[in-house]
């Protein structure tokens, strides 16, 4: 009888013992201070292909109405169905900052991912960085484009590649240069890669490529090139069916 009294009397001791550790848990502390912005530290205008994560991860850092960054902030994010974050929210750490993985949704486009914090009487304090998923044929175009392309029409060297840019009579413009790119009709762009600048008064130094690539592999070049513009590419067809 003894025996299974004091077999009882440790388990309630247990249980209590537990009990009070629970109670004495702290509970989640606060902000350091009370977050005014949060604002993109990297990770933002990167291009990856319909349903797969990001080459960088994203980083945000929440900030205070001097400037300073602020530890403790709780952090959340949302973006359109299909895409995924890892984590899906978290809080800042001691450099106010807090990093995240997103792999995009199946649909090619331009994806707007929305990270927000609480300020100032439970209002909502929120940044949008965009992304952008390539499709089929824009991914296709973006190979193309690391292998015969960016060797010219990218001015920053990379480990494997060695830019070429700088050393052109007439530097080449990057795909991405939207502002002059979007002017330029598909029929000129298809134009002037199938048969080199001279196609349309351009520089010699664009090489024609219509003996190395297919139609398709032209078109698909075209593609990417309107997909990754910046600002971003209307087509004409688009504007007129807008109005």
């Amino acid at each position: 009888m003894r025996a299974v009294l004091g077999v009882m009397l440790a388990m309630f001791l247990t249980l209590s013992s537990s009990c009070s550790r629970r109670s004495s848990e702290p509970l989640a502390k606060p902000p350091a201070a009370v977050p005014s912005a949060i604002v993109e530290v990297s990770g933002g205008k990167q291009v990856s292909t319909i349903g797969t994560p990001l080459d960088q991860p994203v980083v945000v850092q929440v900030n205070n109405s001097q400037g300073a960054p602020v530890a403790g902030a709780p952090v959340r994010f949302h973006a359109a169905n299909g895409v995924v974050f890892q984590p899906a929210s978290g809080v800042t750490g001691s450099d106010g900052q807090f990093t995240f993985a997103v792999a995009l949704g199946s649909l090619a486009g331009r994806y707007q991912i929305a990270a927000s914090t609480t300020g100032a009487g439970g209002k909502t304090v929120e940044i949008r960085i965009p992304e952008l998923a390539l499709g089929f044929e824009e991914n296709q175009g973006r190979q193309l484009s690391d292998f015969y392309c960016a060797r010219c029409h990218d001015p920053e060297s990379t480990p494997q590649r060695v830019s070429n840019h700088d050393n052109l009579i007439a530097p080449p413009h990057a795909f991405d240069d939207g502002a002059f790119l979007n002017k330029i009709s598909e029929r000129d762009l298809l134009a002037i890669i199938s048969h080199g600048g001279p196609a349309l008064g351009k520089s010699a130094e664009m090489p024609p490529y219509e003996n190395t690539l297919n139609k398709s592999d032209i078109a698909a070049l075209v593609a990417y090139i309107r997909a990754i513009a910046d600002p971003p590419y209307q087509s004409r067809e688009a504007v007129y069916a807008q109005r």
